[in-house]
């Protein structure tokens, strides 16, 4: 982050000690490719080096020296984001941190700290690079993670999310995160500490900030969300209800004479502009001065199965993770810690589950099925969107220890019930969740 510091100020005193300053920063800082071994092995204790939201932030040290000192770019970036996946990758394309590196299993926590930091280094990779696998992880980790750790009314969050997260409640006795306490994944003012309190507000606004970006003459759509660019060479308005409908309207007033790039996901296999067919791959276009353009443009997606770790699934559409929602009710928690009373509406909310979710994917059928999008996308009792999918219980079981937290592995895929047609919701908006599931025998 001390890189951010100094571009920011190059940005407007172009000193010779900045420059300098960079250079110590970079060649006394942390050696981050020798720290891999680290990475391969979770511990459960604090631990500088394997802190996910050092972790976050650490993937765009070099896209930032390099801006700075004008050396040569060589992409650690990639090598070190895929080693932390394979060791401790989550199903929507960051890591697990709780408060550390925590592994592959879908009951340990992510911090919400990190889930902003892994957000602005993915749009600081982007915008060095212009690769769009970033940003493609960027947009997985703004519909998925993001929402999923902040109540609807955006008033209470987490500090530690899971995928499989059947409860938020408290774990008395030994917490199941790595070096984080038991409360860590209620909803609340600051549950656990006051970090992600203070951090996680920059998520929303940096991510519409990267919406558009800028090269040379070029101006690129990188995120294709509803907003609005208006500077000297152009006005654009997007009109969408993107990620959960795939169609859009570009309104384009040239001031100037531009280029424009609206970037496509590598996900899209069909793709039309202005009801014309177009090949799947980034729309490169160019506006003369005075020119006023209206661009339709709709692309189609499949919900599709993705392999997870321990022959668990999870369902894919788009950028968006699908998960069968556990349905609950709050429970307000008022105490007083420290001298400081928590009380309504500062207080903590345990989620209480109301509904069965131990279950496993009968078939390979999935439905799409759209809803209205509401004031509340992320909404977890009027979801935008659904995935219809056959069902059956199975005899899951708790993780030893603990009658809150579903097991790792299931204890068993026998199916144990008759089919049912259940709907999974978008992983922001369950708040309850089984995300991770397997096929029933």
């Amino acid at each position: 982050e001390c890189f951010i510091a100094i571009k920011f100020t190059l940005d407007r005193y172009n000193e010779p000690w900045l420059y300098e300053l960079a250079k110590l920063l970079r060649d006394y800082g942390e050696d981050y490719p020798a720290l891999k071994g680290k990475w391969a092995h979770p511990i459960s204790r604090w631990d500088i080096q394997t802190h996910i939201v050092n972790i976050g932030m650490m993937l765009k040290y070099e896209a930032v020296s390099c801006d700075i000192l004008k050396e040569e770019y060589k992409d650690i970036a990639t090598d070190l984001y895929d080693y932390l996946y394979k060791y401790n990758g989550t199903v929507w394309g960051g890591f697990t941190g709780d408060e550390c590196l925590s592994g592959l299993s879908a009951i340990q926590g992510t911090e919400l700290c990190a889930i902003v930091e892994q957000m602005y280094s993915y749009e600081h990779l982007f915008a060095y690079t212009g690769e769009n696998k970033w940003a493609e992880l960027l947009e997985l980790m703004a519909f998925n993670a993001l929402p999923a750790t902040i109540s609807d009314d955006m008033w209470t969050h987490q500090y530690d999310q899971m995928a499989n997260q059947i409860a938020c409640q408290r774990l008395w006795g030994k917490p199941i995160f790595g070096a984080n306490s038991h409360d860590a994944h209620l909803f609340g003012l600051e549950p656990c500490y006051g970090c992600c309190t203070a951090n996680h507000g920059q998520g929303w606004p940096k991510f519409a900030l990267s919406a558009f970006m800028h090269k040379d003459s070029t101006v690129v759509n990188v995120l294709p969300v509803p907003s609005v660019l208006d500077e000297a060479r152009c006005n654009i308005k997007i009109e969408t209800n993107y990620p959960f409908e795939n169609t859009f309207t570009y309104k384009i007033l040239a001031k100037e004479d531009f280029n424009f790039v609206i970037r496509v996901n590598s996900f899209i296999k069909k793709l039309t502009l202005n009801n014309k067919k177009m090949p799947a791959k980034d729309i490169e276009l160019s506006f003369k001065k005075g020119e006023e353009v209206t661009l339709n443009i709709s692309f189609d997606t499949t919900p599709q199965f993705i392999k997870r770790p321990h022959n668990l699934f999870a369902v894919k559409n788009g950028s968006i993770i699908y998960s069968l929602p556990v349905k609950f009710k709050e429970e307000m928690l008022e105490y007083e810690l420290n001298g400081v009373e928590r009380k309504f509406p500062y207080c903590d909310y345990e989620l209480i589950p109301q509904s069965d979710w131990n279950y496993g994917f009968k078939n390979k059928k999935l439905t799409l099925v759209k809803n209205q999008v509401n004031e509340i996308p992320f909404s977890s009792k009027n979801p935008p969107c659904e995935i219809k999918v056959n069902m059956q219980k199975i005899d899951w079981g708790f993780e030893p220890g603990y009658d809150t937290v579903c097991a790792k592995i299931p204890r068993s895929t026998k199916a144990i019930s008759k089919t049912e047609e259940l709907s999974l919701y978008p992983y922001g908006c369950a708040k309850l969740r089984v995300t991770e599931l397997p096929f029933v025998k």
